[in-house]
């Protein structure tokens, strides 16, 4: 089954939506930003191909701000498929909603150029297509035969999006990013569905995606699953492989804002209006990090704000972005913060950036997950975590699911498969119960792939890994 869903849009190009935006806007302030996007898919059950599919849409933001004597008050409006005779509209919009509202608590100056404009500012918008996965695809068939051949079934997707961002403002900012994200998951079950396994990638465009690995690995999952074992509730050694610490470590990062820790709502406040800047969260020289630049998990290098919000602000677009540690040799190095909010709190300018690296002293060099396998006298192999749901903000306290294979690794080897459990761990805890660190690889986060595709972890090994109850899901 095929199927095709393109949106058309008139035949402007992206950034003379947004010069045109900027000559009408009437307002004391103006940001545009207009996004491309064009995906690819492929979708896939029981061993054949279901569907796939191409789409584009464009999605057109207007930011107007108006200043007025109690301060600049932000008006934002967004619609899809924009031409040019829906622009004025869009931008009348955005201002009314400036006007209506109040003050913008996180009102600054628009940023001016940092440097020279985009040199592609003006070329047309980056694309993919089908052809994304012209080698992907007969390797993928390859292993739908493999897996009829020894009664497995497979499932799963493929999706390939490249998003090209034109923002511009009223104060001569000229900037694009195209980012190219791709995803595959992949599901093994045995023919009777009583045993399933799980494994993702994270890619540019697929060509690094080694499919006939990636289903070796989840046949030798299904071997383990051969002879189940039931364990009860407690606390585990606990092996957690790339995937599943990313989840936890996205989360961490998201929590880590600078305004919430210096008022004291998070894990990372002190007492007194401090944060827990400078302390060491870990004995290891453990780093965790982000760079727009970082080779194959490139990201844009400035701010790309479509609205305000957490630790986002709309008058931020723009703002350079550079490689910044958030853990430094296992010390609390920054937290998250906009130029308003750094102005509150005296911490430095630190926005968010759309990836994150967690290193350990070896991170080019470090064990292997089957390394540390083999080194493993009796604890838990974890695949992946899902269903990830905050408890307490105050310790991170964190509760989620595991899925798709829990394994009982006996003297460096894995010995069966364990029912699933509940968990309970805060992942800044955790960082001080890490005993190992292997090689950091590329990966995909399970939970939070639809938001957070850019990141490179490690396997670790967990002392006293929190499993509160024993689970009954599948």
């Amino acid at each position: 089954m095929t199927s095709q869903n393109t949106v058309r849009t008139d035949a402007v190009k992206p950034h003379e939506l947004v010069e045109r935006a900027l000559e009408l806007s009437r307002a004391d302030g103006c940001v545009v930003i207009a996004d491309e996007e064009s995906t690819a898919n492929l979708r896939w059950a029981g061993n054949s191909l279901t569907t796939n599919g191409v789409t584009r849409g464009r999605t057109v933001t207007v930011i107007a701000t108006v200043d007025g004597k109690e301060g600049t008050a932000a008006g934002v409006v967004s619609r899809e498929a924009v031409t040019v005779g829906e622009l004025e509209s869009l931008v009348r919009a955005a201002e009314e909603a400036a006007r209506a509202g109040g003050p913008a608590e996180d009102a600054q100056p628009l940023l001016t150029p940092a440097g020279p404009a985009s040199a592609d500012f003006t070329d047309a918008p980056a694309e993919t297509s089908i052809d994304v996965f012209a080698e992907f695809a007969p390797a993928l068939g390859e292993a739908f035969a493999l897996s009829r051949k020894s009664g497995r079934l497979l499932y799963g997707f493929a999706h390939h999006t490249v998003t090209s961002t034109y923002l511009g403002t009223s104060t001569g900012i000229r900037l694009r990013h195209d980012q190219p994200s791709g995803t595959l998951e992949l599901n093994a079950k045995t023919a009777d569905l009583s045993a399933s396994a799980w494994t993702g990638a994270a890619t540019h465009d697929f060509r690094d995606v080694d499919v006939a690995a990636l289903e070796q690995q989840l046949t030798q999952r299904l071997g383990w699953a051969e002879r189940s074992v039931d364990l009860p509730a407690g606390r585990y050694e606990t092996l957690l492989p790339p995937s599943a610490l990313a989840d936890l470590m996205i989360y961490m990062t998201w929590s880590a804002g600078g305004r919430d820790a210096h008022e004291g709502r998070t894990v990372f406040s002190r007492p007194g209006g401090k944060t827990r800047l400078g302390e060491r969260l870990t004995q290891l020289p453990l780093t965790l990090r982000s760079d727009p630049a970082y080779p194959g998990l490139e990201a844009a290098p400035f701010v790309v704000a479509h609205a305000s919000g957490g630790d986002t602000s709309a008058f931020d677009n723009g703002l350079p972005l550079t490689a910044t540690d958030w853990i430094r040799d296992g010390e609390l190095a920054n937290l998250i913060t906009t130029r308003h909010s750094a102005g509150l709190t005296g911490l430095p300018v630190r926005p968010a950036i759309d990836n994150l690296v967690f290193e350990g002293p070896e991170p080019r060099n470090g064990a292997t997950l089957d390394e540390m396998i083999a080194r493993t006298e009796r604890g838990l192999l974890l695949t992946c975590l899902w269903y990830i749901r905050e408890v307490d903000p105050a310790t991170l306290l964190l509760t989620g699911l595991t899925r798709d294979g829990v394994y009982l690794v006996e003297n460096g080897e894995v010995t069966g498969a364990v029912n699933n459990f509940r968990f309970n761990e805060s992942p800044v805890d955790l960082l001080g119960r890490i005993t190992e660190v292997g090689r950091t690889e590329q990966c995909l986060p399970r939970e939070w792939s639809d938001w957070f595709t850019r990141a490179a972890m490690p396997p670790v090994r967990v002392a006293d890994f929190h499993m509160s109850s024993v689970s009954q899901a599948s």
